[in-house]
């Protein structure tokens, strides 16, 4: 493939990647059954400053960035997409799905929107336009320490949740799920987005 249709692929890629991962977001708070780990951190967030979910989101991307000087993470147009994007679709998501009334559908909603965050997160990073602020954190442990993926994105799930919960965000059963299943779940997919037609090396990453 070509190195213009390829460009414009992964940007596609990219920003498919980022709506879905604020959207995945947004799923699993309605599902109030525990939220992932880095919206507990959030929700936490939002007890002692004035904001949206969203725009915690944006805010504390960039005070992330700071941690990847000492992994030698550099980051990239999708990082910068990533810390834009991601907020906003989650309030977009926010305002429009609502938390089901039973169980089981709560259940459902969590169940789609993990499975959402892990097939998004692979999704973006694979278009190699940089890892946004959160993840660039396990792919740094992953490349700077030899951690597996699923070792790195646990560490960090469980740290950030432990934080959160001080801060008041809400810890549940789907917590505890989210923190030990999204890194098994992302590890087997970034190899396939990766791989795509389009994501070869080829194809130049702008930085």
């Amino acid at each position: 493939m070509s190195r213009r249709p390829a460009l414009v692929l992964r940007v596609v890629q990219l920003l498919v990647g980022l709506f879905l991962y604020g959207a995945a977001t947004a799923l699993m708070v309605r599902a109030v059954i525990g939220v992932a780990s880095w919206s507990v951190l959030t929700e936490g967030l939002e007890r002692i400053v004035p904001w949206s979910f969203g725009t915690v989101t944006l805010v504390s991307s960039g005070v992330i960035l700071l941690f990847w000087i000492p992994l030698r993470q550099r980051p990239g147009i999708g990082t910068v997409l990533n810390a834009l994007t991601i907020g906003p679709a989650a309030d977009l998501v926010l305002a429009v799905v609502h938390t089901p009334a039973g169980l089981p559908g709560r259940i459902g909603l969590f169940a789609l929107g993990l499975v959402l965050l892990a097939v998004a997160t692979a999704c973006y990073i694979g278009a190699r336009f940089g890892a946004g602020a959160r993840d660039g954190l396990m792919v740094g442990l992953h490349e700077r320490l030899g951690w597996p993926v699923w070792l790195a994105r646990t560490a960090i799930e469980l740290t950030v949740v432990v934080v959160g919960w001080l801060l008041g965000g809400d810890v549940g059963v789907g917590t505890v799920v989210a923190s030990f299943a999204i890194g098994p779940m992302v590890g087997p997919l970034m190899p396939v987005f990766a791989r795509l037609p389009w994501s070869t090396p080829t194809a130049p990453t702008p930085r």
